[in-house]
């Protein structure tokens, strides 16, 4: 049966007794001075506050967040892409085509359910899944690189008409 991940699993806190936070800031701070990059007061806010979210969110929610300190969309922008690249953030399409971002260091491979009406996101694990796909690709002598799952359809409280 699949397993939902728990939403205060999705982002660990900023002050978090593991320095997860700190490991972000290091990989990405790293992944900017290898292109002659710093990582900015703008770029920490940008990372704190995804830090601190624990869901997928657009840019344009992420620009909403941050705008208060003067960081604007295309600074948001930049940011995301550099967090992309180095594989800090991942991104899924909700049902409009809008990019989500969630921060990925560290956190075990899953899958995402996507309510096409409301555009909740939800996080499973399904292991049984993962070890069939495993054989398949042992038996069709394939190396896999990565995959995902996304099912979109209706949510619970969209499925009963609630509204969310």
């Amino acid at each position: 049966m699949p397993r939902p991940i728990p939403q205060t699993q999705h982002a660990k806190p900023a002050g978090d007794p593991g320095g997860y936070a700190d490991r972000v800031r290091r990989v990405f701070s790293d992944h900017l001075a290898s292109h002659g990059l710093r990582l900015t007061a703008q770029r920490t806010a940008i990372v704190d506050h995804l830090l601190r979210s624990g869901r997928h969110e657009s840019l344009e929610e992420v620009y909403a967040a941050v705008k208060r300190s003067g960081i604007g969309r295309a600074t948001v922008f930049r940011t995301l892409r550099m967090l992309e690249e180095c594989s800090l953030v991942s991104a899924i399409a909700d049902p409009k085509g809008t990019k989500r971002f969630e921060l990925d260091l560290e956190r075990p491979h899953h899958d995402h359910l996507i309510c096409v009406r409301c555009g909740r996101i939800q996080e499973v694990h399904w292991p049984k899944l993962e070890k069939i796909q495993q054989t398949v690709c042992r038996e069709m002598e394939f190396t896999p690189q990565w995959h995902r799952h996304e099912i979109f359809g209706l949510c619970a409280a969209c499925e009963e008409g609630k509204p969310r």
